[in-house]
């Protein structure tokens, strides 16, 4: 089995300059810090979520991290930790982190394009996934930071789907 080599990659559309487009026409703020980086904000509907969208052309992958207002005391770690391991059970793409420097959360995912073509629709699905994952979970986090309950009843409450009309 031979790996390739960069030089044997194909070259594969920088997906920034497709994902900006995307993110222009949302009306949101950004910041193109690099050519292989955007940084921007979203109003979501319990918070502002930070992204960092990166592209790696050496691995012919883009990588999102998202983090919002939150930090996780050392004193609820060990339950979110538990909550982290229920939800990542849950997602069929990416996954929730915790930073242990200062206790943020954080959602990540990787998409990889070998061999083949960038789409807009690729990019535009990976914000709307990541937008959409932080949004129905992040209540299950602020259950156990300050509702005081435990990793299975915050769970519990974010699957909870509602049906009807009040």
């Amino acid at each position: 089995m031979k790996l390739a080599t960069p030089e044997d990659l194909p070259h594969t559309e920088n997906p920034l300059d497709l994902l900006e487009q995307a993110i222009e026409d949302n009306g949101w703020p950004f910041e193109r810090s690099a050519r292989d980086e955007i940084n921007l904000s979203v109003v979501g509907r319990w918070c502002d979520y930070h992204f960092c969208f990166t592209w790696r052309d050496d691995l012919q992958a883009l990588h999102v991290s998202v983090s919002f207002d939150m930090r996780v005391s050392r004193e609820h770690r060990a339950q979110i930790a538990e909550l982290l391991m229920s939800v990542n059970a849950q997602l069929w793409l990416g996954h929730f982190d915790l930073w242990s420097e200062d206790g943020t959360v954080l959602f990540r995912h990787v998409l990889i394009f070998p061999d083949s073509r960038v789409s807009a629709a690729q990019c535009e699905a990976l914000l709307h996934l990541s937008i959409e994952a932080c949004e129905h979970y992040y209540p299950a986090f602020q259950f156990v930071l300050w509702g005081g309950k435990t990793a299975q009843e915050a769970m519990a409450a974010a699957v909870l789907e509602c049906a009807g009309q009040a």
